[in-house]
């Protein structure tokens, strides 16, 4: 899996990071979904990484996703920035998601 972050989506993680030891997490959501099968990516911050987690360099941060959700995501993706305030998800397929926010899943304000 090879994830390339955008400048503007990195200078938009950098700012949202609250100490260099968090770690940025493509999650594929399920919750309210229906199915284990449909869900919908999104991005967490997290202070560790856990036995699922597989990490994932980048050409800008590692982010971790976990091993058992990589079959939803293509080989090569892109995380951008959108002038709307989100990011964006995207392979040369699809657009996985236009809408993401960086949800703190931290417990630090």
């Amino acid at each position: 899996m090879n994830i390339t972050i955008t400048e503007k989506a990195a200078e938009a993680l950098k700012q949202k990071m609250k100490t260099p030891s968090s770690y940025i997490k493509l999650h594929y959501d399920t919750e309210g979904c229906g199915c284990s099968v449909d869900g919908v990516p999104v991005l967490w911050l997290v202070d560790s990484k856990n036995q699922e987690d597989e990490v994932v360099e980048t050409n800008k941060y590692p982010i971790l996703v976990e091993k058992s959700k990589k079959l939803f995501f293509d080989d090569c993706l892109t995380l951008d920035w959108n002038p709307n305030g989100t990011f964006q998800l995207k392979s040369a397929n699809e657009i996985l998601n236009g809408w993401m926010t960086l949800v703190d899943k931290t417990g630090r304000d």
